[in-house]
C-alpha cells in the first residue's frame, strides 16, 4: 500500500513524528523479536535518514557489517534505498510492499511513502536472506566485487547469523508493513485535519474575537465585524448609533485605522462638550479679531483632520446653525472660519455618533432631515451589553489584564462572574470596565475576587429586563433580596452570626431563624 499524506511542514519533521508513533515502535518490537531485524527510513532521494530517533530501530547485522567494512561496499550499501525507489518507479509506482535484493544478496521489504502526491521516501525492514543456500550467497557477495579481507570461515559464520526468511514469513512482513502504513495515513490525515481546524479557529479568533480594540465574539459582534470589514475600505460617511458606553469611539477608531486614511489624522470632538460659539470656533477655526480674545488665527479641527477622519461624537446635540455648516462641508468639502471671508477646502471622512434617536428628532424638527440622510450614508447600531452577555467573560478577562498591576494575577470567583452576567448593565461596557477596576482596587493582593466586593447595585439586582428570570411577584422578590443580603453580610463577617446580625440591624436569634429558612448553612457553601 502506498501512503498519500497531506503535509504542510518540513519532510524531516514528518519523519520524526512518524518515528515517534506508537505503531512504529510496536512494529520495530515485533520485527526485532520475531526475526531479529530492524526497520529504517529513507527520504525522497533515497538517502537513509539518520539520527537518534531513527537509529533506535536498527539492529546489528553481521553480514552487513562485513560488507560495509570496505569502501566500495559502504558506498553500495548507501545506494540501496535509491535502488528501491528506482525499483518502485520501474514497477509503475502502484504496488504496495515489495521485496528488493541489494548488491550483497540481502533482501529488504519496503513501502514507499507519498505526501502531497510527491514521493517522500520509504519505510523498510530487512537485511535478511530468502531461503537460499550458503554457496549461492557467497557467490553473490564475490560477484559484486566484495573481496573481503577475512577468512571464509568468518564469512560463513556471518552468513549463518543472518536471518533466513521463508516465503510465508516474507508475505507476513509485507502485510505488517502495509498495515503500519495505513495507520500512518490515518494518523497524518487526523493531524492535518486538526491543524487545519486549529488554523481556522486561530484565524477566526484573531479576526473575530477582536477588531482593533473592540472585544467580543458573540453573534452581534461577529456581525458588526463583518460590517466593519466592508465599511473600512470606503470613504462614505458613517453614523454610529448606540447607548452610552457601548464603544462608539472604538468603532470609529477601528474604521479609521483599517482604512486607507490610517496614516492621516484621526480627530475627535464631542459636540455636547462646548457651547455653540466655542464649538463653531473649534470645528472651523477663527480669524484674528473674530471675537473678543481672538488675538490670532486658529486652525479648526476640520483643517487639522484634512486627509484623515473626523469623529463627531454626540452629533444630536449640535445646534441648527452648525448643522448647516456641517452639511456644506459634507456636500462640498468647503467651510469658512469664524470671522473670515476665505473659503477653505478639505478632504475629510466624517464618522458621526449619537445615543439619541435622530429619526425621531427629525420628525420633531430638532435635527435637519437633509443632514440626517447625509451622515447616515452607512448606519451601524452598536448592541448594548445586555444583548451580548456571552461576551462578558471575555471582556472581564480583557479588563483584568488591562488594569491588573504588573506581577499580580487576578481572577473572579464563579459566583462573582455569575452576578456580572445577571446584571442589566445600563452603562454598558464602560460600566463593566469601571466595575472591574473597582474590584481590583478593593481586592488588594488576593488572587480571586469574590462577589462580596461587587457594587451593591450589582449584588442586589433582582430583575433582568425582557427575560424569563424576572421574579413572579413582590413577595418572591423580597425573599430573594433578603437572602442575598444575609448571605453577603455572613461572608463579610466570616460567618460570625453576631457580627452579621449587627451589620444587618437585626437580632442574632432572628438571623439564625432566617439562615435556617434560607438554608444558608456554611457547610453547604
Amino acid at each position: 500500500m502506498q501512503a498519500r499524506l497531506d503535509n504542510g511542514r518540513s519532510t524531516m519533521q514528518d519523519w520524526r513524528e512518524i518515528a515517534g508513533l506508537r505503531v512504529i515502535r510496536r512494529l520495530a518490537e515485533i520485527v526485532n523479536k520475531r526475526w531479529n531485524l530492524g526497520i529504517g527510513f529513507a527520504d525522497g532521494t533515497g538517502q537513509l535518514i539518520e539520527g537518534p530517533e531513527f537509529a533506535r530501530f536498527a539492529t546489528r547485522r553481521p553480514l552487513c557489517d562485513l560488507v560495509k567494512s570496505t569502501e566500495e561496499g559502504c558506498r553500495r550499501c548507501n545506494e540501496t534505498a535509491k535502488g528501491m525507489l528506482d525499483h518502485f518507479r520501474a514497477c509503475g509506482g502502484e504496488q504496495g510492499a515489495a521485496a528488493f535484493t541489494c548488491h550483497a544478496g540481502l533482501t529488504e521489504i519496503y513501502v514507499p511513502v507519498t505526501m502531497d502526491d510527491q514521493e517522500q521516501g520509504l519505510i523498510l525492514a530487512g537485511g535478511m536472506l530468502l531461503e537460499r543456500g550458503l554457496p549461492t550467497q557467497k557467490k553473490i557477495v564475490k560477484a559484486h566485487g566484495m573481496e573481503l579481507d577475512i577468512s571464509e570461515s568468518e564469512l560463513v559464520k556471518a552468513i549463518r547469523k543472518t536471518t533466513t526468511m521463508s516465503a510465508e514469513a516474507e508475505c507476513y512482513l509485507k502485510d505488517l508493513l502495509e498495515i503500519v502504513v495505513r495507520e500512518m495515513l490515518v494518523y497524518r490525515e487526523e493531524i492535518t485535519r486538526k491543524e487545519r481546524r486549529l488554523d481556522r479557529l486561530t484565524r477566526e479568533m484573531a479576526q473575530r474575537s477582536a477588531y482593533g480594540q473592540i472585544v467580543g465574539k458573540s453573534a452581534p459582534m461577529r456581525e458588526l465585524y463583518r460590517f466593519l470589514d466592508k465599511v473600512a475600505g470606503t470613504d462614505s460617511t458613517v453614523l454610529i448609533e448606540g447607548e452610552n458606553g457601548t464603544g462608539k469611539e472604538l468603532v470609529a477608531r477601528a474604521v479609521h485605522f483599517n482604512s486607507k486614511r490610517s496614516r492621516k489624522p484621526f480627530v475627535i470632538q464631542n459636540c455636547s462638550a462646548l457651547n455653540d460659539n466655542l464649538l463653531d470656533s473649534e470645528l472651523f477655526g477663527h480669524a484674528r479679531g473674530a471675537f473678543t480674545g481672538a488675538t490670532g488665527i486658529k486652525k479648526g479641527l476640520f483643517e487639522v483632520a484634512d486627509g484623515g477622519t473626523f469623529f463627531l461624537d454626540e452629533i444630536g446635540d449640535m445646534s441648527p446653525a452648525l448643522q448647516v455648516k456641517l452639511l456644506r462641508i459634507l456636500q462640498e468639502g468647503t467651510f469658512i472660519a469664524v470671522g473670515s471671508t476665505q473659503t477653505k477646502k478639505v478632504d475629510v471622512r466624517v464618522i458621526a455618533a449619537t445615543n439619541r434617536d435622530l429619526r425621531e428628532m427629525v420628525e420633531h424638527g430638532q435635527f435637519r432631515e437633509d443632514l440626517y440622510y447625509r451622515i447616515n450614508v452607512i448606519g451601524v447600531r452598536l448592541p448594548p451589553l445586555r444583548e451580548r452577555r456571552d461576551d462578558i467573560p471575555m471582556l472581564v478577562a480583557h479588563f483584568l489584564d488591562k488594569h491588573t498591576r504588573k506581577g499580580i494575577k487576578a481572577s473572579l470567583q464563579s459566583a462573582c462572574l455569575e452576578r456580572l452576567m445577571d446584571y442589566n448593565w445600563p452603562g454598558n461596557v464602560r460600566e463593566l470596565e469601571n466595575e472591574i477596576e473597582r474590584l481590583l482596587v478593593l481586592q488588594g493582593d488576593d488572587g480571586e475576587i469574590g462577589e462580596e466586593f461587587l457594587s451593591p447595585r450589582i449584588r442586589y439586582e433582582i430583575y433582568r429586563d425582557g427575560e424569563s428570570t424576572i421574579a413572579p411577584g413582590l413577595p418572591h422578590a423580597i425573599e430573594r433580596l433578603e437572602r442575598t443580603m444575609i448571605l453577603d453580610h455572613l461572608k463579610q463577617a466570616r460567618w460570625n452570626k453576631t457580627k452579621a446580625a449587627a451589620s444587618l440591624g437585626i437580632s442574632r436569634r432572628n438571623l439564625i431563624r432566617k439562615v435556617k429558612t434560607y438554608e444558608l448553612d456554611r457547610r453547604n457553601r
